[in-house]
């Protein structure tokens, strides 16, 4: 498809001004003083004025069309809106099954700098979840599957069902984005940025990058990835 192909398939951008404004609820995103709607016709509100702000700042950095693909805090929110409320249990079991194949759990086995450098940052990272939460994760190497013990699974499970509509939203959206429920509740919590987060479980390929030099595809595609970490992180820090 050509670009100006892709360019007709997106609507213009119709409003002025794009703004927090407070409402019953929480804070909406308003287009000129209109709310717009979720997929499921239900009007985009944020529980605070941080995070819609942090919405409306995507609405209002749309030039002459409106490019979904650069506003994953509204796609977010529309996920957040129209689905969380109703999938709750699912969501959890999704974060769940996330943690029982968490990617800091699966290490080098080698270059030895590899392996030292894994254990030493990972490692950090899963101590920090045993003494946040109490959640005990066995590393293995190599990728054969390790399956983590019930009791810490269970208690993942337990948080997320804890967690209000666009928390849960935003650690489903971290822990597919980094492979890793650790760094998303990691992320949520503030122990790391989203950025970090990022690197961390990029750690391996960045490793090689450094090498053997990185190519362009993976440059590329490492480049769209932190747009959604540097999201994601606004987006807890707001919830915060």
């Amino acid at each position: 498809m050509s670009d100006k192909s892709e360019l007709l398939l997106k609507p213009k951008r119709f409003y002025k001004t794009a703004a927090a404004a407070p409402v019953e609820g929480g804070f909406a995103i308003q287009l000129d003083g209109r709310t717009p709607k979720s997929p499921a016709r239900k009007p985009l509100i944020a529980p605070n004025k941080a995070l819609a702000d942090t919405i409306a700042a995507e609405w209002e950095a749309q030039v002459e069309y409106i490019d979904n693909s650069l506003m994953p805090a509204t796609r977010l929110a529309f996920t957040a809106i129209d689905r969380i409320g109703e999938t709750r249990a699912e969501v959890a079991k999704e974060i769940t099954a996330y943690a029982g194949s968490d990617h800091l759990c699966y290490r080098a086995e080698h270059p030895t700098p590899l392996v030292e450098r894994q254990d030493r940052e990972w490692g950090a990272i899963l101590d920090w979840a045993k003494a946040e939460f109490g959640l005990v994760f066995i590393p293995v190497g190599g990728i054969i599957h390790q399956p983590q013990p019930p009791a810490t699974l269970a208690a993942v499970e337990a948080l997320a069902l804890t967690l209000d509509d666009f928390s849960l939203a935003g650690v489903a959206f971290a822990s597919g984005l980094y492979g890793s429920t650790v760094l998303a509740l990691a992320v949520r919590a503030g122990r790391l940025t989203g950025r970090k987060a990022l690197d961390l479980s990029r750690l391996e390929e960045m490793f090689q990058a450094e090498q053997w030099g990185e190519d362009a595809e993976a440059t590329a595609r490492a480049a769209f990835l932190a747009v959604e970490a540097e999201m994601i992180d606004r987006w807890f820090a707001a919830l915060r």
